[in-house]
């Protein structure tokens, strides 16, 4: 079952967070803005670049798209990859995992990213080499088994 949004923000707010943006492609479901004193919910569908909002970002919750994650690691920013499991011959999973056995990223899947956000430890994750996307390349053909 997709996680209810609802949940979010507490979870966020309890880890001391007060605002999530929220990119929803085209999705079904749009959540209603949320405006609290304490938290706010934005939503959007696309922007041609994110980088301004990973630059911004205190956190970054990623589908395990390669391109999305060596961004957000390229920024220096702390990434939580959520995999789709229903992908078939999923080299995302495999991206995540060799990425979290490395150290750079925590990574869940829907049902249990509550349960990272709750617990996790930022302080544990390594930054990732800058600049080197030939590196990337070479980690991500180690990471789906073409080496």
């Amino acid at each position: 079952a997709p996680l209810p949004l609802s949940v979010l923000p507490q979870v966020l707010q309890s880890r001391g967070y007060c605002k999530l943006v929220l990119q929803i492609g085209r999705g079904a479901q749009e959540p209603a803005p949320l405006s609290t004193p304490a938290f706010v919910l934005e939503a959007f569908r696309f922007k041609d670049s994110l980088a301004e909002d990973l630059q911004r970002a205190d956190l970054v919750i990623s589908h395990a798209g390669a391109g999305s994650c060596l961004e957000t690691l390229e920024e220096g920013k702390p990434l939580i990859v959520v995999i789709n499991e229903k992908l078939m011959n999923n080299h995302q999973l495999e991206l995540a995992k060799q990425l979290h056995r490395d150290g750079h990223v925590l990574y869940c899947n829907c049902s249990t990213l509550v349960e990272t956000l709750q617990s996790m430890d930022l302080s544990t994750l390594k930054p990732f080499p800058p600049g080197q996307p030939e590196k990337f390349a070479l980690f991500l053909d180690k990471a789906v088994g073409f080496k």
